[in-house]
């Protein structure tokens, strides 16, 4: 028997295996001034993040909120004027850093109910989020019970439904309780029983004062009861893998790309980026929803043809069969194709100030497919605090239910836990063109 092994072995074999990302995102959530962007502020500046004239300008800002000559690092992310003024944050900011070990993009989101759509704009594509808890308004009963803010409560489901791998609790302003440990505990005994009622799993806490800079960078030695890792050092251990490109093969068409007729042969292409898996030339693929079988003659990019591509990749498709595919179809692989529905179950996020109207038409926009909509149920409506689910005739801002919609065209859609691209969607208003909800598809 040949021991020897062969480089296309061994590329099949580590092809096999889940590939690391160096690359982490993550978010801040929580609620009102609980330190978020001042958190990042801090991460950016102890890890050298920020160029000098960035920090001399916020040095110079006349809306800064400290004292003396000590430097306001929540103006890293809150740069519009009304955020500076108001001293919270209202849009989702994005910055990038990186240390030895890791590249980061970081979400500042805000953490004002009213901008809650805001928070899950960002937490839409984070593998993290650090839920940031402020000592001071945690309410302490004399039973020994311990209550967290709502909005607490709100940014972690909403981090749960969207299946955001990585939860920090990030217990900040322990500066103000002279960094007490049994502070600290009871809050995350508390925050530990209600992610557990919840469902989140992959929980961290950590104590820090983000003002002052402790465990967040460099370790704090005014907290010597706490023998865990910085929070740099936690962000640098988290695993997150490339799970997009072990997924059945997802490509929603977004143009078909012609000659101008002028040419002598033939050319008809579908543009677009792959959301899942992997293709070659001669897979076989259903396009749905029409559900017509088709095969792969090559794959296209401004840098030529090839012979492979993935998760992430945007390319142009050639078909071996001419087949009638539009802006708004989706090539799948055959052998695991994904559900055409007429009736969707979905998880939503309601993101409106006006309420859901169920006599009114939406737009359900799923990939590059939009289709006229209605929402013909409320199934149940559920509870933040207590994580109960109870009947509901209609939604408001922030509230997070299960309903039924009811699409005009069918839809070839994957369960949002199976696949996030061809799981999520959003409902647009036909007559205002907000976007009224964000929603994740249930399949049982």
């Amino acid at each position: 028997m040949n021991a020897a092994v062969t480089q296309e072995q061994l590329a099949n074999a580590s092809s096999s295996q889940p590939h690391e990302r160096g690359l982490l995102r993550f978010i801040t959530a929580g609620s009102v001034d609980d330190g978020k962007s001042t958190l990042i502020g801090r991460l950016l500046f102890d890890s050298k993040g920020i160029f000098a004239d960035q920090l001399d300008a916020i040095s110079r800002a006349k809306h800064k909120r400290t004292v003396g000559d000590t430097v306001d690092l929540s103006l890293l992310t809150d740069g519009l004027e009304a955020e500076r003024e108001q001293g919270i944050t209202i849009d989702v900011a994005y910055r990038y850093f990186a240390t030895p070990k890791r590249k980061f993009i970081i979400a500042d989101t805000p953490g004002h109910e009213q901008y809650t759509r805001n928070m899950v704009t960002g937490a839409s594509t984070a593998d993290a989020v650090i839920i940031l808890v402020d000592v001071s308004k945690v309410k302490f009963g004399d039973d020994g019970s311990v209550e967290l803010l709502t909005q607490t409560k709100r940014h972690s489901t909403i981090a749960h439904l969207l299946q955001i791998e990585h939860v920090i609790v990030a217990v900040n302003k322990m500066d103000l309780v002279d960094y007490d440990e049994k502070v600290y505990t009871r809050i995350v005994a508390a925050y530990q029983q209600f992610a557990q009622q919840l469902g989140l799993k992959d929980v961290h806490a950590i104590p820090l004062s983000a003002l002052a800079g402790d465990n967040v960078v460099t370790e704090s030695p005014k907290m010597p009861w706490y023998k865990g890792p910085t929070l740099i050092e936690l962000l640098e251990s988290l695993s997150v893998y490339e799970d997009a490109h072990e997924e059945p093969f997802r490509f929603p068409v977004q143009l078909v790309a012609r000659h101008n007729g002028h040419e002598a042969n033939d050319f008809r292409g579908y543009m677009g980026r792959i959301e899942a898996g992997r293709v070659s030339r001669g897979d076989k693929l259903v396009v749905l929803p029409g559900g017509h079988s088709a095969t792969v003659k090559d794959i296209q990019t401004l840098d030529g043809s090839l012979e492979s591509a993935s998760a992430g990749q945007s390319v142009t498709i050639l078909l071996d069969e001419y087949i009638d595919i539009s802006r708004g179809d989706l090539l799948a692989a055959a052998d695991k194709a994904p559900t055409a529905l007429k009736s969707v179950t979905a998880d939503v996020c309601w993101l409106s100030e006006d309420a859901l109207d169920p006599r009114r038409k939406y737009w359900l926009k799923h990939t590059t497919k939009q289709v006229a909509a209605r929402v013909a149920k409320v199934d149940t409506l559920l509870d933040i605090n207590t994580q109960e689910r109870r009947a509901a005739d209609t939604l408001k801002l922030n509230d997070i239910a299960r309903v039924s919609i009811n699409v005009q065209a069918p839809i070839a859609a994957d369960a949002y836990q199976d696949i996030r691209a061809t799981g999520a969607f959003i409902l647009i208003d036909e007559v205002t063109h907000q976007t009224v909800a964000a929603g994740m598809i249930r399949i049982d």
